[in-house]
């Protein structure tokens, strides 16, 4: 999978230049050109904007100041010789980035976020929450400040479910650890209701029974295992790639593994856009990317 065109939406705001130099970096690596956009919101429909798009004098005017000022905010990006295009528009901030998106034949979209914990005070109906629920290419959620932007990546977690889409998480990891020259780690979790040391018998559950469920997890610990390891052998031969097995909740046990193992970034496949946008809350790439402390790239499947 490659990378020719990122966009970047700025605010102007310290979460926004985190995530315009994460932008920047992911450019530089790919050779792809980096289009930074700033929305200046306005109400719809906009007194000052015509139906065929003709904007006031005053709004021209103003939008022009706004690219310069986007320009600016980029000038250490075109100082490291990646190709930046500078843009401002006016309108409803989701439909411009998405559109802008689909107009460049964007293959990424970065997008800073905001609060403590990436998207712990996120709230609903933001402009962050519904870039990711409706963009058809990746996104890259960048948490504040959690760590300087990677430069390059060191270590790269990949959640593998053996869906469709989790193949397509598993190819972009590989190219871009390959091109950061980093490890990277592939974990499927097995949805179970005792952590690793708990024995059912100490739940009342008869040995006959808790005997069962023991060589039943044994039995899908392995057949994930080796599935894994075909995944991996195929995604990077010859690379630096670890397979684990985890049994839990799956966002409990991928951000556990991404804080001990020190990821730089976690990778996400998600399903088409019209189960996100019914089932996002509450899934498990809504708890990984509201909680994880390091960027999350969640691709569409």
């Amino acid at each position: 999978m490659d990378v020719k065109r990122i966009l970047c939406p700025l605010d102007f705001s310290e979460p926004s230049a985190h995530a315009l130099e994460q932008a920047a970096q992911l450019a530089r690596w790919y050779g792809a050109r980096l289009t930074a956009l700033h929305v200046r919101p306005t109400v719809v429909p906009h007194p000052d904007i015509s139906p065929e798009g003709h904007m006031a004098p005053w709004l021209v005017t103003e939008l022009e100041t706004l690219r310069h000022r986007v320009a600016a905010a980029c000038s250490e990006a075109v100082a490291a010789s990646v190709q930046v295009d500078a843009m401002a528009s006016a309108g409803e901030p989701v439909h411009e980035i998405l559109s802008h998106a689909d107009t460049l034949g964007a293959d990424l979209i970065v997008l800073g976020t905001h609060g403590l914990s990436g998207f712990r005070h996120l709230v609903l109906g933001s402009v962050t929450e519904k870039v990711l629920r409706r963009a058809a290419c990746p996104v890259l959620t960048v948490p504040p400040r959690a760590r300087a932007a990677i430069s390059p990546f060191r270590h790269l977690l990949c959640a593998v479910d053996f869906s469709d889409c989790s193949d397509q998480a598993v190819t972009f990891a590989a190219t871009l650890a390959q091109r950061a020259g980093a490890s990277l780690s592939l974990l499927h979790v097995i949805e179970w209701p005792w952590h690793e040391s708990t024995i059912p018998e100490t739940l009342g559950v008869p040995v006959a029974q808790a005997q069962a469920m023991a060589d039943y997890r044994r039995y899908l610990e392995t057949g994930a295992t080796e599935r894994l390891a075909a995944i991996a052998t195929a995604a990077m031969p010859g690379g630096r790639v670890t397979t684990s097995v985890a049994f839990g909740r799956p966002y409990v046990e991928l951000l556990d593994a991404a804080r001990r193992d020190g990821a730089d970034l976690i990778v996400l496949g998600v399903r088409g856009r019209g189960s996100v946008d019914l089932g996002f809350f509450g899934s498990t790439a809504n708890h990984v990317v509201r909680s994880a402390t390091c960027p999350v790239l969640t691709v569409r499947g």
